[in-house]
């Protein structure tokens, strides 16, 4: 299972004309979906997605985009439980870890999924996490 970090789904979905980097994450994000692997939108990610879009009618269109690509991750007592450890341990180790950031990091650690992600290096050092 592979769960989409919102750095990766916000640059696929942007409205505006993509540059190298998104047409290249857009590329593997569609060659993913070709392939067998599951892959799957934590809810926090959706909710972050949508509260970046100003216009009502764009946001619902991202909203059925989102929907019809993709299974949606609601998260668990466990994944939050997981959560506050990560946040703390980040930290006791000087790291700076959103909330948004450490619920998404621990569904996927406690699916043990990839997280496909443009900023994995220091989630994966923290948590462990395979990323995508």
């Amino acid at each position: 299972m592979i769960l989409l970090d919102t750095s990766v789904l916000s640059a696929v979905l942007r409205r505006r004309k993509r540059g190298d980097v998104e047409e290249a994450l857009a590329a593997r994000l569609s060659s993913l979906l070709k392939s067998e692997e599951q892959v799957a939108v934590p809810g926090i990610v959706l909710q972050e997605v949508l509260s970046g879009v100003a216009d009502q009618k764009q946001g619902e269109r991202v909203l059925v985009a989102v929907r019809e690509s993709f299974p949606v991750m609601l998260a668990t007592e466990g994944d939050h439980l997981k959560a506050a450890d990560l946040s703390k341990l980040a930290a006791r180790k000087g790291v700076a870890l959103s909330t948004p950031d450490a619920l998404i990091a621990a569904q996927a650690f406690n699916r043990r999924a990839n997280l496909f992600t443009t900023d994995g290096d220091r989630l994966a050092a923290l948590a462990g996490l395979k990323i995508y």
